[in-house]
């Protein structure tokens, strides 16, 4: 049995952004046109100074100039942006930047249909002008340019070279309360994250002069009480030695949402109110997030899930859940599969890899496909000692650990030739307990979903846990670990494969026999002859529930946590939705269900520590 997915397809959201130069301006800009003029000429002096920021990272010569020319008279409040070389000379550049202010004035002259006046455009040293002549602005920053200014106009600009820099970032467009928000895609040049200062603000309007402050730091807990008010986001970049960039403001497109409701995640958390404290009791989840790039398909919403409204298969609306589910498990390990690249690097390392959670994360996406397979675990307990991503197809028929089995199914041309394009995947990680001599082996795959593929799944079990048991031969002898005793395997994913089938027999009974009908799931590639067995004693955590996936199409067990049970003992595992809880919208995902997939999340515990 299986279960097929659309074909893929991409949604992006747009936020608009605004960088101003300094926290004046920000002030400033927020106000109404007739106040902004009265407070520009009573808070400037007759030579206003701001700041010129020039950039330029160490691995190019690229040289981004960017200040801000505010002059009411003149009519223009513009940010201009150039960018040259640091090889160029200083004069050529200073010209570009005269031509570029000139004609900016010129269009806005027109308007007022007042003449536009000369503009002239120097470099001072000490408010004098210096010798730059035939000097490039790469040899003037490789000396001391203190009291270097740029005059534009009557306006003088401090100098500044690469200060910390907010080169990226964005905000969800959907924000619901009762969760996390967070930037996403956040890039800090020449800056770094943990000295740097983000705010949270509140309007009733995005257009409000005035703002509440509501919360500080990267992450916010959306209250209740923000219902109906647009969030405004503000961070200050800042580097070690306490220098701070220019003040980015970013205000979300849509005013916070009421909470879906109870969801039933919720409910389930109540399980795991706490992190585990022995060392060697470990919680460990999986779970199948539902990749964007088939949860926004065309064919997603007139086929795969036309019972669920289409705002609530947008990332931005089930991002919050999933993040949200995932977090408030108190886990130590989570498998993760159909992981958004995008998702993992700006939203899941955004939130799982800061504190509190201090976990790290390691991605392998599928093949060339923009979604995988990801295992977080967290620092404070573990420590990494090797990793590996194994790209199941095109490595079938080079590795030597797969020979014997890879002899008995290529003389099946199109049998070989289906399975060696697969681009299913295989991370494992090898960790060890801290304070412990007890090591864990994560494995951690998302196997094929065709529905006459029973057999092609079933061969990428045998070749996954040969692949594992080599890796655990290994880890003995590289990382001097005692014996293989001393390591616990624990294999999650998605296995597209119900507990009839012989992958759970594979992995519960050791054994996968020749009489098995998944060997002829397809006729033209039948299997013939081949048994397929594994060395370790597996079970799985949940058991085998009637439900880890829910849609109209198809409803049944394909997720597990299996675990070496003379390694470990199953303390517990979290119940799972009712049905009745998963067909309540006719089949999830829906309004509070993020992911057509439900988490399983179990606690073990190693049995003992063998020396």
């Amino acid at each position: 049995m299986g279960f097929t997915k659309s074909a893929k397809s991409l949604a992006f959201c747009y936020i608009k952004t605004r960088i101003f130069n300094s926290d004046l301006f920000v002030r400033i800009l927020n106000q109404p046109k007739d106040k902004f003029l009265s407070r520009f000429k009573s808070t400037f002096s007759p030579v206003k100074m701001d700041k010129v920021y020039f950039r330029n990272a160490s691995d190019s010569t690229d040289l981004d100039i960017v200040f801000r020319f505010v002059n009411a008279n003149l009519n223009i409040n513009r940010e201009f942006n150039l960018r040259r070389q640091m090889t160029e000379p200083i004069e050529a550049i200073l010209a570009r930047i005269q031509n570029n202010v000139q004609t900016k004035l010129a269009k806005s002259s027109k308007k007022s249909k007042k003449p536009a006046p000369e503009i002239e455009v120097k470099l001072l040293k000490d408010n004098n002008e210096g010798n730059f002549k035939e000097m490039t602005f790469g040899e003037l920053f490789s000396k001391d340019f203190t009291g270097v200014k740029l005059q534009v106009l009557d306006t003088a600009y401090e100098v500044v070279f690469n200060p910390p820099w907010i080169s990226s970032i964005k905000l969800p467009s959907c924000i619901l309360a009762g969760f996390v928000i967070y930037p996403t895609n956040l890039q800090i040049q020449f800056g770094e994250r943990e000295y740097s200062k983000g705010v949270w603000l509140k309007a009733k309007k995005s257009t409000d002069a005035e703002w509440t402050h509501c919360g500080e730091g990267f992450q916010y807990l959306v209250k209740p009480e923000d219902v109906g008010y647009y969030l405004k986001f503000e961070l200050t970049p800042r580097n070690e030695q306490g220098i701070d960039g220019p003040v980015v403001e970013k205000i979300l497109s849509s005013a916070v949402q009421e909470s879906p409701g109870l969801c039933p995640f919720q409910k389930r958390q109540t399980h795991t109110p706490d992190y585990l404290s022995n060392p060697n009791e470990i919680r460990v989840i999986t779970y199948n997030l539902l990749a964007d790039l088939y949860a926004s398909s065309d064919y997603a919403g007139s086929t795969l899930f036309s019972y669920c409204p289409s705002k609530y298969l947008q990332k931005d609306y089930r991002k919050p859940l999933f993040i949200n589910e995932i977090i408030g498990y108190n886990s130590d390990l989570i498998c993760l599969q159909e992981v958004d690249q995008r998702i993992f690097d700006f939203d899941l390392k955004e939130i799982l890899e800061q504190p509190p959670y201090n976990f790290q994360g390691l991605m392998a996406p599928k093949g060339k496909c923009a979604e995988g397979v990801a295992i977080f675990f967290r620092k404070s307990r573990f420590e990494l000692l090797d990793s590996q991503v194994l790209h199941l197809g095109p490595n079938i028929p080079k590795l030597p650990v797969f020979q014997s089995l890879w002899n008995k199914i290529k003389v099946n041309s199109q049998l070989a030739d289906r399975i060696c394009a697969r681009s299913t995947t295989l991370q494992t990680c090898l960790l060890r307990i801290k304070d412990t001599d007890n090591y864990v082996l994560v494995a951690n795959t998302h196997l094929y979903f065709h529905p006459d593929s029973d057999h092609i799944r079933l061969l990428q079990m045998g070749f996954s846990m040969l692949f594992v048991e080599d890796c655990i031969r290994k880890a003995v002898k590289d990382f001097s670990i005692g014996s293989t005793e001393n390591i616990g395997l624990i294999f999650c994913g998605d296995f597209n494969s119900v507990p009839e089938c012989g992958i759970y027999k594979l992995m519960t009974e050791q054994l996968a026999e020749k009489s098995l009908e998944d060997w002829r799931s397809n006729t033209e590639e039948a299997v013939t002859d081949v048994e397929l067995s594994q060395p370790f004693k597996m079970v799985s955590a949940c058991g085998a529930p009637e439900y880890t996936h829910y849609t109209t199409l198809f409803a049944g067990c394909l997720d597990y946590i299996f675990y070496q049970n003379d390694r470990f003992e199953l303390l517990k595992y979290v119940p799972l939705p009712t049905e009745e809880e998963l067909k309540e919208n006719a089949g999830i995902p829906s309004a509070v269900f993020p992911s057509d997939h439900v988490a399983l999340v179990a606690d073990l515990r190693f049995k003992s520590v063998v020396s």
